[in-house]
């Protein structure tokens, strides 16, 4: 877990135009956030690596550097970093690429502040639900501090989301989850995004779990969801 200071949860905001950068330093410094600005990338990454943020808020038009790349690098460097992208252009896209690279949640522009404290809040309800540091289901194993996963001692190399999905089905082996619960859970929102992408990322989930033998596998239940279980 991203680490916060004394005077509140530590928030990175990334954001070119002055204005708005002024802006959400206000609001959130209001909301009880210690809030670093960066107006690039390359800035934000510098600060990230010293104040360790708990939350990230970065534009995805940013110069020399896009919030995509960005946020897949923060998210190397702070494996439990919140992120929330912020766009001027309303483009399923734009939306689902920042989702792909590790975004927790998407705000197009303009945008309520107060619609962005309250996702903010979300997020941190979220986050601080108590998680055991490792989930063994069969012989697969996940560090939930590390984000590794094994299988017999094997690491699996995983992306942000399809970790996400695994450790979702891990914490509550052999229960069918539904679909429109893992969407919530994982992308925050149904608003933006068909239900079928959670469908796509359960197939990509299963090609790198069988890339290791192991008789634990995603099983589904058709119409309703999928569950993690170990084949008798």
């Amino acid at each position: 877990m991203a680490q916060a200071t004394d005077a509140g949860p530590s928030i990175l905001v990334v954001e070119d135009d002055p204005q708005m950068a002024s802006l959400l330093r206000r609001g959130l410094t209001a909301e009880g956030y210690d809030v670093a600005v960066a107006a690039d990338g390359l800035q934000g990454l510098v600060i990230a690596g010293r104040t360790r943020p708990a939350v990230a808020v970065l534009d995805v038009m940013l110069p020399g550097m896009s919030g995509f790349e960005l946020c897949r690098r923060l998210r190397e460097l702070i494996p439990g970093l919140m992120v929330i992208m912020l766009t001027a252009r309303d483009e399923v896209g734009d939306r689902v690429r920042g989702l792909d690279v590790g975004a927790d949640d998407y705000l197009v522009k303009p945008f309520a502040f107060s619609e962005l404290a309250a996702r903010l809040r979300a997020l941190r309800r979220r986050d601080a639900q108590q998680n055991p540091s490792v989930l063994t289901v069969g012989d697969i194993v996940l560090d939930t501090i590390q984000h590794r996963v094994t299988i017999g001692g094997v690491i699996v190399h995983l992306s942000p989301k399809e970790y996400q999905l695994l450790a979702l089905l891990a914490a509550q082996p052999g229960e069918t989850i539904a679909r429109g619960v893992i969407m919530t859970e994982i992308w925050g929102t149904t608003t933006h995004a068909d239900v079928n992408i959670v469908d796509q990322y359960v197939s990509y989930l299963r090609r790198k779990l069988d890339s290791v033998p192991s008789a634990t596998k995603v099983i589904t239940e058709r119409g309703i969801g999928f569950r993690l279980a170990v084949a008798p």
